[in-house]
């Protein structure tokens, strides 16, 4: 496995970005001419979510007639999958281009395996995830959850961001989809949103960058809640979608999505 401190560094003309394999294999830095547009820390960067994605409710699934219970790492639920907090192996990487793996593992109650490409160019970023059985079916979600500064310098106007989805999951006290949709309502949000036509969220920095997310998955979870960072977390089904909208993983179809994010300088 990887230490924790281990950094794989990929370039791109003036593009950097740096990969954290043995913190949960999250990019850690992505920098467009020297600045900085992920929020700094062990927890930030941009953290793959998998097997599952955001809150699964009371930390409890089925697979067919089988209850499973996973750890309440966010009390009263189970949050944002075990890959941020497991150690990946770094199967390559050089230039502009890494490949992760790790393998799933306790409290995960399936084996499989799940692996991550990182892709850079002086424009874009992209970022692949798949996930094997190595036995049973299983259902599994995978996405991404990066944290945008809101501002990328000293003085610079605060981010926005703009999207057009085709509806908002309504959210109850609990923080999970009650299971009605409604018009997109204004933020500040902690939503999820559907895009039938494939994730498309512009975050524009004033007179800095512009940068766009992108998936051809349908969901995208949009928080805006903190002062330092926003989040637009595309993935492959809404919170608590174990339950609600399983992806099955079979051993002869895997669960594989992307994102990219592609920028230009204003």
């Amino acid at each position: 496995m990887s230490s924790s401190s281990e950094e794989i560094r990929l370039a791109a003309g003036s593009v950097g970005v740096t990969v954290q394999p043995g913190n949960g294999c999250r990019v850690g830095s992505l920098t467009v001419d020297g600045v900085e547009l992920l929020r700094q820390g062990e927890r930030y960067g941009s953290f793959p979510m998998v097997p599952w994605c955001g809150r699964t409710r009371d930390g409890r699934f089925t697979n067919g007639a089988t209850t499973h219970q996973l750890p309440l790492n966010g009390p009263p639920h189970a949050i944002h999958g075990t890959g941020r907090d497991t150690a990946w192996k770094t199967a390559r990487a050089g230039g502009s281009e890494a490949v992760f793996t790790y393998d799933l593992a306790d409290p995960w109650p399936y084996p499989g395996r799940v692996t991550q490409i990182v892709e850079l160019t002086e424009s874009a970023l992209t970022l692949r995830m798949s996930v094997e059985t190595y036995d049973d079916s299983f259902p599994a979600q995978a996405g991404w959850h990066p944290w945008f500064n809101r501002r990328l310098t000293d003085g610079g106007e605060d981010v926005r961001i703009a999207f057009d989805a085709a509806w908002q999951e309504r959210r109850g006290a609990d923080h999970l989809p009650t299971g009605e949709r409604v018009d997109p309502l204004p933020g500040p949000w902690d939503d999820c949103f559907g895009m039938p036509g494939g994730v498309d969220v512009t975050l524009t920095w004033p007179g800095q960058l512009e940068l766009n997310v992108a998936s051809r998955e349908e969901w995208v979870v949009v928080y805006d809640e903190q002062e330092a960072a926003v989040c637009v977390e595309p993935q492959t089904g809404p919170p608590n979608g174990l339950n609600t909208a399983p992806r099955l993983v079979t051993p002869l179809e895997p669960l594989e999505t992307s994102t990219t994010w592609t920028w230009r300088r204003l």
